[in-house]
């Protein structure tokens, strides 16, 4: 008898808006950390998300009331955090970004307000590319502040460990400056196949 696989949801465009959903909670800051893209960052959890992907490795994070409100004295200690000359960037994953624009568009523009492009900006995200595109505003708005989006929702038929930044074989680690500027996806150039 064959299993019934699971898939996540799949959104429609502007289905699902961050001014309807997000709560604006955090599930989780980790400073100083070296899994969650290149070089040494700060991760921030955003609490939230719909695509409800099986096997996701942060379910309590899927629940928009998770964790604490985002606070000025948080973003004031990732600034802070992220001014030690070791620090590469940001990163920003969940829970899902695209759903918690109100946070993670704020502090991105804080971050590029106070380091410029001195210090890089990850975010993972459900959404694929060509989603993220036809998008609202927000999603749109957020994405040009990224240097690389890890895109598309995890599928455990996919699922493979020994994949770079990844958890699944069909998400994509994408130079965003490169990929804006030729309207086509350009794959991260430090990509280890």
């Amino acid at each position: 008898m064959n299993k019934k696989v699971r898939l996540p949801n799949n959104p429609q465009p502007k289905q699902w808006l961050a001014s309807e959903r997000s709560r604006q909670y955090i599930a989780s800051y980790k400073p100083f950390n070296m899994v969650d893209g290149e070089g040494i960052r700060c991760s921030l959890y955003v609490s939230g998300c719909m695509f409800n992907c099986p096997g996701c490795y942060n379910r309590a994070a899927q629940n928009f009331h998770y964790g604490k409100p985002y606070s000025d004295e948080l973003e004031d200690q990732i600034i802070t955090d992220m001014s030690k000359s070791y620090v590469q960037g940001l990163t920003l994953l969940g829970g899902e970004p695209f759903l918690n624009t109100q946070v993670c568009l704020r502090l991105c523009k804080r971050i590029r307000k106070e380091f410029g492009h001195a210090k890089d900006i990850w975010s993972w995200t459900g959404y694929t590319w060509d989603e993220l595109q036809k998008e609202s505003y927000d999603k749109i708005r957020l994405l040009s502040m990224l240097d690389i989006l890890v895109d598309g929702r995890f599928l455990e038929a996919q699922k493979d460990l020994t994949l770079q930044f990844r958890g699944s074989a069909n998400q994509r680690i994408i130079d965003v400056p490169k990929s804006l500027a030729s309207n086509e996806v350009v794959i991260w150039d430090k990509l280890i196949k």
